[in-house]
Order: C-alpha cells, then sequence, then structure tokens
C-alpha cells in the first residue's frame, strides 16, 4: 500500500502480460519519440510522415499530437506557465504508457521548457526516451499555417511562445532535425532520419 501524490491507501496491480511479452506479440519495442520545437516549426508535418513511414514498414505507432489532446485530456489547461507543466506531465505519463504497451509513440508538443521535457524523460526507465528537435529557419520565418504568429505580434495573443513567452531548445536530444546546406529537407527525409535512429537502437525489432 503507498501513497502517491494525493491519492491515498492505492495498490499497485500487476499485469500477467509483461512488456516484454507485448514488444514480442507486435516485433518492435516500445519508445517514445518526443517532437520538440517552436510553433510552424513542422513537428506535426514530421510525426503525420514519421507514422506513415513506420506503417509502410509494418510497424505500430500513435500520434501524441499537442493540439489535438487539448480538444479532450488537457481541455481544462489554459496556457499559463503552471498549465504548461501539467500539459506535458501528463502527455509524458500517457506516452509512458504508449511505450510500456509496446508502441512507438509520437509526441509532438512545442514543450518549450527543458525541465518538463528532463521529467518525461526521467519517466522512462531506459533509454527508451528520444528527444527530436525541430529548427528549420526556412519553415519557421516563413510558415504561419495556423495565423498565430501573426495575431501574436498584433498583440492579439498573450503569453505566445517565441514571442513573449520563452523556449527552451534542448541542449542533448538524440535526434537533431536541420536544414542540409540552406535547405529544408523533406517531411519524408526527416521521417527517413528518425527511422534510422530507431533502427540503429534496436526499437524496430522486438529482440
Amino acid at each position: 500500500m503507498s501513497t502517491v501524490g494525493n491519492s491515498t491507501n492505492i495498490f499497485w496491480q500487476e499485469s500477467p502480460i509483461g512488456k516484454t511479452e507485448r514488444q514480442k506479440l507486435v516485433n518492435q519495442k516500445g519508445c517514445v519519440v518526443w517532437i520538440t520545437g517552436l510553433s510552424g516549426s513542422g513537428k506535426s508535418t514530421l510525426a503525420c510522415s514519421l507514422s506513415r513511414e513506420l506503417y509502410t514498414r509494418g510497424k505500430l505507432s500513435y500520434i501524441l499530437d499537442g493540439d489535438n489532446l487539448r480538444h479532450g485530456l488537457n481541455k481544462d489547461l489554459g496556457f499559463k506557465a503552471e498549465d504548461r507543466v501539467e500539459n506535458i506531465r501528463r502527455v509524458g505519463e500517457v506516452a509512458k504508457l504508449f511505450a510500456d504497451a509496446g508502441l512507438i509513440c509520437i509526441a509532438s508538443l512545442i514543450s518549450p521548457y527543458r525541465k518538463d521535457r528532463d521529467a518525461c524523460r526521467e519517466m522512462m526507465q531506459d533509454s527508451s526516451f528520444i528527444e527530436a528537435s525541430m529548427y528549420l529557419k526556412s519553415w519557421l520565418f516563413t510558415r504561419d499555417p495556423k495565423g498565430l504568429y501573426k495575431l501574436a505580434r498584433a498583440g492579439k495573443i498573450k503569453g505566445f511562445t517565441g514571442i513573449d513567452d520563452p523556449y527552451e531548445s534542448p541542449l542533448n536530444c538524440e535526434i537533431q532535425l536541420k536544414e542540409k546546406e540552406g535547405e529544408c529537407p523533406s517531411p519524408v527525409a526527416m521521417a527517413e532520419e528518425v527511422i534510422t535512429y530507431l533502427e540503429g537502437k534496436g526499437f524496430l525489432q522486438s529482440q
């Protein structure tokens, strides 16, 4: 019996089928690919491309998109600093469950604060948290697909990351996605870069 946070007198229920058995069933190792970057940097585009490329290889993945999650799980949260912290904590916990189930979980969120991303990494008991940083200048300063930068610069959105709220870039991420010779790589090329990393670390096979 234990106490966790505000929950008292609780017990951890072990499952008769463990992570190893689940991974063998789908012939892959569960992990979290955490894509971080400013709004408009291409996170969701990469997440969708990566999921599609994994699918063509017979690998099971699931995307946790920041905006999508705010339609349900995190719809009670705003964009104050404390809400951002809770937003990332919840996503980290859900991502951890997907990885434990044997899936390749693709989390696509701005996740602006380094300590929050590090806290999600610490939730994972092994090296199955893979941080992928998006910083594509040619996209970032020319694309505004949702029109949010225009609104933020006009003062119509307050606390917008990259305008009047900070973004803390990763210091030691596993994957750095950036321009090559001034050219922005295609979504498929970036997805292939991530897949190459996953293959090299043995995540695309169960043993």
